[in-house]
This record gives structure tokens, sequence and C-alpha cells, in this order.
């Protein structure tokens, strides 16, 4: 059975998070999956990759032990925060234009649009992802994609939603995997691929916003019809709530995790018998102690999630798809679990709220913790990395204790082409067998010089076949890419203007027409 891994890293603002997963014809098992607390990151994105690379350095650690593995490259996603979104419209003259719009044409204008869009400022800006919105014809205005195909017409214009973030932030994420030694395989736009972990087909279709409250930024994704129609973040969430408990309790920023963790609730009047309960906080070292009740703890964070919650409900009103949102809201992240949190976020929206978990497309073992909330982008991140089915990030595959070891047997060596070096051959045999058999140095020359002669001849060919195969896939490319039709992008409102402007036109005629002089 042919078996493959995968290995995603999710850099979050509180924490690390590891993921091994293993893909089969039987499905996606999850093997590991582990949080330990992160340095160097802020609002989601990486400012300082040294200490980010020392706590994920020591995170695959941690995971190649218990695995017995080596991991040699990873998954990992894009910061959420500073992302801008534009419209843009891409067009390209049809070959055939009496043939029916086929579905490589359409996948070719979405597949390009990412590599052709023009970025007003490319050396401090990179597109993080474009999400075609609609397709247009001579005759029809924003048809959608399942439309478009086996229309008729001379062109073909694609309507996109482009996100675009800074390039240091996604720079600074391949610094961090530089320092740690591992490839970044694949960077993912964690709001497409986290909806995907979330979000049903009904929710995507009939209208949802999902919130995504993480530790140092807040995201707002919204789907109709099927299609990612709007993305915004605010730059802070979960840990703002630690570090107000933190300085109202005066205490470490751990121990303010723990506190919200353990007794932490929105909306005070809901705790009943709790509310009345007074934590007290002990400080071993100068010996003092502290009091908090919880009801006033409830307050506090109370009032951080009311504002966190109204950004988000006027991103959702600045999107102007708030009227379109039959499945309401989604509430998903790490903090997203904060007791009472969707009674009060229904009462601040009036929307029908749940809470996101990620959907049971997998099978796990001993890590029980990736069917929480904040493992929804680690998740979303393997879901997404299957698709790719020359993907494999291990250099060899785990091994458990379970196991039992398999009886090696010698096998005729096989001539693959790869040559060792000297010192590769003389590892290779027994120390005692060379000095028990040891010829004569004039003889021993002349037979390793015609091994070695012929080794090298026969890498030489393979080189030359290698070179040969290149050029003629270089030239197989540039003949495709002078056959391919020339994107052009244009003002998405260039489109409707004409049109309308085009009816107007007709109407002013019509009615000079009928008048008396």
């Amino acid at each position: 059975m042919d078996e493959r891994y995968i290995a995603a890293v999710d850099l979050g603002t509180s924490k690390i998070a590891v993921t091994v997963a293993q893909i089969s014809s039987k499905g996606v098992q999850m093997l590991y999956y582990r949080e330990s607390p992160s340095e160097g990151i802020r609002n989601s994105y990486v400012f300082n990759p040294q200490k980010a690379a020392e706590k994920v350095r020591a995170a695959l650690a941690d995971a190649e032990d218990e695995l017995k593995i080596k991991i040699h490259q990873v998954v990992t996603g894009l910061p959420r925060y500073e992302v801008s979104q534009v419209n843009a419209r891409a067009e390209f003259e049809r070959s055939d234009s009496e043939s029916s719009i086929t579905r490589e044409e359409i996948d070719f204008l979405k597949n390009n649009a990412i590599d052709t869009y023009p970025l007003p400022d490319p050396e401090k800006q990179i597109m993080y992802g474009v999400v075609a919105q609609s397709f247009t014809t001579e005759e029809y205005l924003n048809a959608r994609e399942s439309d478009i195909e086996g229309m008729v017409s001379d062109t073909l214009e694609g309507n996109f939603k482009v996100f675009v973030g800074r390039k240091r932030h996604s720079d600074n994420v391949d610094r961090v995997m530089n320092q740690v030694g591992v490839a970044v395989a694949k960077k993912y736009f964690l709001p497409e691929i986290t909806a995907a972990a979330i979000l049903s087909d009904e929710e995507r279709e009939n209208g949802v916003a999902l919130i995504e409250i993480g530790a140092g930024a807040t995201s707002v994704t919204i789907y109709h019809n099927d299609i990612m129609r709007y993305y915004s973040s605010i730059p802070f969430g979960g840990k703002s709530i630690t570090n107000d408990i933190k300085l109202e309790c005066g205490t470490s920023e751990g121990l303010a995790e723990n506190i919200k963790l353990g007794y932490g609730a929105c909306m005070p009047e809901k705790i009943l018998t709790l509310r009345d309960k007074i934590i007290q906080i002990n400080n071993h070292e100068s010996g003092s102690c502290k009091q908090l009740s919880v009801k006033y703890l409830s307050e506090v964070i109370t009032c951080r999630v009311r504002e966190i919650i109204d950004a988000c409900l006027y991103k959702i009103q600045e999107s102007g798809f708030g009227g379109n949102l039959r499945n309401g809201i989604v509430l998903t992240g790490g903090s997203a679990v904060i007791p009472n949190l969707s009674t009060y976020v229904k009462e601040l929206s009036g929307y029908n709220i749940r809470i996101g978990y990620p959907r049971q497309k997998f099978s796990f073992v001993g890590c029980p913790e990736i069917n929480d909330t904040s493992a929804v982008a680690s998740v979303g991140m393997i879901m997404a990395a299957k698709e790719n089915k020359y993907l494999n990030c291990l250099s060899e595959p785990p091994k458990f204790e379970d196991e039992e070891e398999e009886a090696v047997v010698a096998e005729e060596p096989v001539d693959d082409g790869f040559i060792p070096s000297e010192e590769q051959v003389y590892e290779e045999t027994p120390v005692e067998n060379i000095q028990e058999n040891a010829e004569p140095a004039e003889e021993k020359e002349k037979k390793e010089s015609g091994i070695w002669a012929r080794l090298k001849e026969k890498d030489e060919e393979r080189r030359l076949r290698e070179a040969a195969r290149e050029e003629a896939r270089k030239k197989k490319e540039e003949e495709k890419a002078k056959k391919r039709p020339k994107i052009v992008w244009k003002n998405p409102f260039d489109a409707f203007t004409k049109k309308v402007g085009s009816a107007v036109g007709k109407i002013i005629d019509d009615g000079y027409d009928g008048m008396e002089e």
C-alpha cells in the first residue's frame, strides 16, 4: 500500500502546533499533534525569526523523537493579519470563438491569475491568494462558474478577489524554517483552508460568516453561493483577554492564561453559582496572596469579548453580505470555547451561532487534541496538502513501539545510477574482512581503477540523459506558453460602465428622436 506522510507547522501568536499525518488509500490518519508556547510571533506574523526558530526547532524535535522519524519539509500558513483585498478583472481572447467555453479555459484563467496580477508594490507586497467571484462574456455579467462552462463567446473574463499581504511577513516564515533546517513545501492562505476544514457545503452555499478568534488576531471570512466573498482581520484576540486578567490580578501571563481556562466565562449573570466564588492567588516567592471574584473575572472577560465581537460585526456589515448569512456565524479558534461566548454573540448579533470544530474527515491515534477548535488551521493544512500526491514530508516512515523488527535479507546489488564515495564503500565493508583478504597494493589499485572508471562512465551517461530530458521539457513548456492566450488585467468596473453607458446613450438617442424641434 502506497503511504506518505505530511507534517504541518502552525505558527501562532501563543502556540506552535506540529501535526504529522499518514496519507494512504484508506484515508487520512493523524499520528501526532502537540502544542507548545511560541516566541517571536505577534498578531499571527513572525517579527523575530530567531526566537521563533528556537521554539519551532524544539517542537519538531519532540515530534521526531516520539515518532522516530526525520522531518525534512513541512507545510505552514501565511499570516492572517495585515491582509488587504482588492477587486480585479482579467480577460483573454479565445482562439475559437464559435466553440463552447471549456473547463480547461476556465481553469487556465483561474490558475494563471495569481502569476500575472500586477502588484502595486512588488518589492514589499506578495499575493497570498486569488478567489474567482464570477465570469463575464459579451452577453452575460457575473455568471457563476457552473453556468459559464458551455457558453459561446469571443472573450472570457474573470472577476477576482485578490488578497495581498506584506512580503516581509512571508519571507520571515522562510527564514524561520531555514534556521531550523527544514524546507517549506507549501505556504497556505489560511482562511480558505480553515473554512474547508470546518464549514459544510450547505453553510458555504447559503451564506455564513466564519469568525476565528486566535490569540493575536481575529479574522472574519464570509462565504455565499459557495464562494469566498470577503476576508478581513483585526489585531487582537484571546491573548488580549489574557493580558486583561494579568493586569487586573498582577500575575504572570502563564497564570493568567490558566485562570482564563479554568474559571473564565462571559455574561456574569449567566454563571449562577460560580459568580459568588472567590479565587485566591498565592505568591510563593513573596508570601502574599490576592483574591479575585469569579463574577469580576467574568465582567473583565465580557468587556474584552464585546470589543472583539463588535469589531467583527462591523466587518460583516462592511462586506455588504450581512443580510445574506442564512446560516449565521460559526465561531472557532482557541478562545471560541469560552463558556457563554456563543450565547453572548447571539445576543449581540441576532445571528444563529455554532462552535466550529474540525469536520471528521480523518481518523486519529493518540492525539485527541486534534479535535479542538485550536487545531482547525492544522487540520486544514493537512487536508489541503493531501491533494498533492507527490508531497511526502518525511525521509522515512515512522516506527512505532509495537511494531516487530523485520529480518534483513541480503539481496543482490541493484544498479540505480547512484555512485557511492570511496569512504562509503569502505564503511559498508566489515573491517575484519578487509584485513583477512588484503590484496597487494598494485592489484588492488588496478581493480579499483576499473570499477570506478565504469561507475563514472555510467554516471556521465545518466547525467547527459537527464540534461537532455530537461532541455526537452523546457522546449515543450516554451511551445505551450506561445500557444496560451494572453491574460489582460483591467479595471473591474470597465465592463459594467461600458454596458450601462451604452444603455443610457441609447435611451437618450431614442428620446431626442421623438422630440419636436
